[in-house]
């Protein structure tokens, strides 16, 4: 088992860029295939990246590639999201996610769950 936590959200102006972070603790960090999901008012929680066990194989959402990257250091046990040229439809929480699985977009497919972190962008 693995808890997740993550931080980095807060209030920013479209344009801007933003890092979130999500610490990882519990069993052994490299052994889980890492997400990071988000879910908007209103909406469905979508995927947004998700990163392979030892950082060789990435997977983005189609509309989010170039503006988001995902990436992980298996010694801090973390997995960052960094975030650029943010717009207003980006304004969501964001949730870190696990799985023990390949790559997936698929948010059920994930087994742990960080509480999320607010982003809000202001046009």
């Amino acid at each position: 088992q693995v808890q997740l936590v993550e931080s980095g959200g807060g209030l920013v102006q479209a344009g801007d860029s933003l890092k979130l972070s999500c610490a990882a603790s519990g069993r052994t960090f490299s052994g889980y295939t890492m997400g990071w999901f988000r879910q908007a008012p209103g909406k469905e929680r979508e995927f947004v990246a998700a990163i392979g066990k030892t950082s060789g194989n990435t997977l983005y959402a189609d509309a989010l590639k170039g503006r988001f990257t995902i990436s992980r250091d298996n010694a801090k046990y973390t997995v960052e999201l960094q975030m650029n040229t943010l717009i207003p439809e980006d304004t969501a929480v964001y949730y870190c996610a696990a799985r023990t699985g390949p790559l997936s977009r698929t948010y059920s497919f994930y087994d742990y769950w960080g509480q999320g972190t607010q982003v809000t962008v202001s046009s």
